[in-house]
């Protein structure tokens, strides 16, 4: 369910991005104003947000290509799936703490 839920809003992130940057043809003016709106708080969290999906999304695809595929892969899914976590952990920590203190100004 999570995979499905992350790829739906990939999608719909990819969505909005392709719309905003088409506005540079349109009108350069109107792409900086919309670019303007993105640089607070909320979307510096959105961001964490949309970064932890697609992190989760990819690992979480290939432990599903590995279940798939792989002769072994359903007899290990309960633990490839926590090794998907605990690679989401190490990655998203990290990165968090860099990003949320660059958003917060620190």
């Amino acid at each position: 369910m999570a995979h499905r839920v992350t790829g739906i809003g990939i999608f719909f992130f990819l969505f909005a991005h392709i719309l905003d940057t088409a506005l540079v043809r349109v009108s350069p003016e109107a792409y900086n104003e919309v670019i303007a709106t993105y640089k607070n708080p909320i979307v510096g969290i959105m961001e964490v947000g949309l970064v932890g999906a697609i992190v989760f999304h990819a690992f979480n695809g290939l432990r599903i290509v590995l279940v798939d595929f792989w002769s072994k892969g359903p007899r290990f899914q309960k633990q490839m799936f926590a090794g998907v976590l605990i690679l989401w952990v190490l990655l998203m920590v990290p990165f968090m703490i860099r990003h949320l203190t660059h958003v917060f100004g620190g």
